[in-house]
C-alpha cells in the first residue's frame, strides 16, 4: 500500500511548503532539487533521506512514479540538500528493497506498515564552495 495520489496533493499544498524550510537541515529529511523535465522549472521537494555506505537512499513512499522522481531520473542534474549540505545525485535508479536494510532500524517499521519498498539511490560528489 503505497500512500494514495490524493495525500500527495495535500502534502504538496500545505505540509510540504512547511517542511521545506527545516528539511535541508535534520537527521533523515532533506530536499531533493530537480529541474521539470518540460517546465525547465527547479523544484525543491522534501523527502526522508538517509546515508548507506557511499550511496544517498531516498525513500519513496509515494511509489517511483512521482513527477519529482521522473525529473531526478530524466536527463539534467539533480542534488539532495540534507544536514546544510548540498550533493549532487550522480547515476540515481529505482531499487527494491522489501527488508529495507539500506535504511535505518527505527524507520523500517514505518516504511513496512506503508508497503514503500522502492527507493532512489544515488552516488554523491561533494559540491565544490
Amino acid at each position: 500500500m503505497v500512500l494514495p495520489r490524493r495525500l500527495r496533493r495535500v502534502n504538496r499544498v500545505g505540509l510540504n511548503r512547511l517542511v521545506v524550510h527545516v528539511a535541508p537541515r535534520l537527521p533523515g529529511l532533506g530536499m531533493v532539487v530537480h529541474r521539470g523535465r518540460r517546465s525547465g522549472h527547479v523544484y525543491r521537494t522534501p523527502v526522508m533521506v538517509f546515508r548507506h555506505g557511499e550511496q544517498i537512499v531516498v525513500a519513496l513512499p509515494y511509489g517511483d512514479d512521482t513527477d519529482w522522481v521522473r525529473n531526478v531520473l530524466g536527463p539534467g542534474k539533480s542534488a539532495v540538500v540534507t544536514r546544510g549540505r548540498t550533493l549532487p545525485l550522480v547515476s540515481p535508479r529505482i531499487a527494491r528493497d522489501p527488508q529495507h536494510r539500506a535504511v535505518p532500524a527505527l524507520v523500517r517499521p514505518f516504511l513496512r506498515a506503508l508497503g514503500a519498498d522502492s527507493f532512489l539511490t544515488a552516488g554523491t560528489v561533494p559540491a565544490a564552495g
